[in-house]
């Protein structure tokens, strides 16, 4: 098992996350479709081009969900119990076909669970980063984590 527990993590912990990943043309198309998203500038060379950007831009629903599972082996892999929302995604920067994408996370915050002693509640800021350094996506994510068993 690759994720903490919740007595495992310190307010301010952070990790730069070794596993990366270059969006291809392919994940970009099956995700869109995948989600029944019909924006022309996920999907119409064509369209993209004509607009600001030049080029097909990157769903910015599969860079939000890459993102978290960037995150998962050194989070939350077999400790998690639920997630329980997400909140302050923010994507200030465009993602393109052929970008490498890193995630890094720090704990923003630790609680006890009123309701489940066996667990607590960890808020994770997510970060992702481009091949460039430049931040492409930032959340909170709370996730309801195990506690280390007795």
């Amino acid at each position: 098992m690759a994720g903490r527990y919740f007595e495992d993590w310190k307010l301010g912990d952070r990790i730069s996350h070794e596993v990366r990943r270059t969006v291809t043309e392919t994940d970009n198309l099956l995700f869109t479709l995948m989600t029944h998203n019909p924006q022309p500038l996920h999907l119409d060379v064509e369209s993209a081009k004509a607009s600001e950007f030049g080029q097909i831009l990157v769903n910015g629903t599969f860079t939000f969900s890459l993102m978290v599972g960037l995150s998962v082996g050194d989070t939350t892999l077999g400790t998690l119990v639920a997630n329980l929302g997400y909140d302050k995604v923010v994507m200030p920067k465009p993602v393109f076909l052929g970008d490498t994408l890193r995630a890094e996370t720090e704990i923003a915050d630790l609680k006890e669970s009123q309701s489940r002693p066996t667990a607590g509640i960890v808020t994770f800021r997510h970060e992702l980063f481009n091949q460039r350094g430049e931040l492409v996506c930032q959340c909170l994510r709370s996730a309801l984590v195990s506690r280390r068993p007795q």
